[in-house]
């Protein structure tokens, strides 16, 4: 049995929404040509390759902050959901949950979206991006979303990266070209949103919050040593900041609040960084995910990378039942049935 737990679909209404509202022309084209996004009965028969495969639908960028306003973004968050919920009930031997998507630049409606996506389509947690139209998660005004799912529903968070081609990597250019934005920016955004919330104290607060971090925990198991080593020495290099009672009000040191995320499997196939993933999280914080249909192949590539890179470490098979189902049961509250 494996569990895709952060893959993306497009419902056909969602998508005709953000052709209408969105003005993002490269997200627009990008979204269209996937079919698999949108087709779900050639998504469906797609996955019949792997008998034992199931997948945790999860709404595609541009979320619904992205696409409209505040009066518009709980529209498109209740259409995504309703059609997410409607594909889980056709075909539920392929997609036995999925994850709700919320209008996080309209908190209230947010909360209460929320609530009608698990207590009544059967939610099983919510996605976030890492950023709310570039406003940091850590703002208070989005606390309420992070306390709801973790006190109330016990459920999980799963995060994904958003970043877009407008943030130039220099300051005498006015896009970042190459896709940089993409392929670096967004393992970069997932790592700042993960620092923002451990120093701001989120983590303290809510210290039974479950948030999976998309792409194997982004750039911070890699660079473990350094975030260990020199956010030790946090406040030592800046002059305009007062950092001196950041790390006292830390009950923990800081590379330990980094180990309380979760990490997925979502590294293109590659087995090296799987295995400096799970040397950082643990086999009990890893899930296995594809973020199919965005591969080469527009579908099939991740998933089949994605089960090679766990096959190629020869894990113990404990290990490899925590990751292709096991901890998603556990976070999701699922039944194996």
């Amino acid at each position: 049995m494996k569990i895709d737990i952060f893959n993306h679909v497009m419902p056909v209404r969602y998508l005709e929404m953000m052709k209408q509202h969105s003005k993002d022309q490269g997200i627009i084209k990008r979204m269209t040509s996937l079919r698999m996004l949108w087709d779900i009965e050639a998504r469906v028969q797609m996955l019949e390759q792997w008998p034992d495969l199931q997948q945790v639908l999860t709404l595609s960028v541009p979320s619904p902050e992205l696409v409209g306003g505040p009066d518009l973004s709980p529209e498109l968050a209740r259409i995504a959901n309703d059609d997410m919920a409607a594909m889980v009930a056709k075909w539920p031997h392929r997609f036995p949950a999925f994850v709700a998507s919320m209008p996080m630049n309209n908190v209230p409606a947010a909360l209460e979206e929320m609530d009608r996506a698990i207590e009544k389509l059967g939610a099983r947690g919510i996605q976030i991006c890492t950023n709310v139209n570039g406003r940091p998660l850590d703002e208070p005004e989005f606390f309420p979303v992070f306390e709801r799912i973790t006190n109330k529903h016990k459920l999980p968070i799963c995060m994904h990266p958003v970043r877009t081609a407008t943030r130039a990597d220099y300051v005498n250019e006015q896009i970042s070209k190459y896709e940089i934005w993409q392929v670096l920016g967004w393992p970069y955004e997932t790592s700042v949103a993960m620092a923002r919330m451990v120093f701001s104290g989120l983590l303290e607060k809510l210290p039974e919050l479950q948030l999976i971090t998309h792409h194997g925990g982004a750039m911070i198991p890699f660079l473990a040593g350094r975030c260990e080593t020199l956010w030790a020495q946090l406040g030592s290099r800046s002059a305009g900041e007062n950092y001196d009672d950041v790390l006292k009000r830390l009950s923990k040191k800081p590379i330990e609040y980094f180990k309380m995320f979760y990490g997925d499997t979502v590294l293109g196939g590659s087995a090296s960084a799987l295995r400096c993933a799970l040397d950082f999280f643990s086999a009990d914080r890893v899930v296995f995910a594809s973020d199919c249909p965005f591969d080469p192949e527009g579908g099939p590539m991740f998933i089949r990378e994605g089960i090679r890179s766990v096959e190629d470490l020869d894990l113990p098979a404990d290990d490899k039942r925590k990751i292709y189902f096991g901890n998603a049961l556990r976070l999701m509250r699922m039944s194996d049935k």
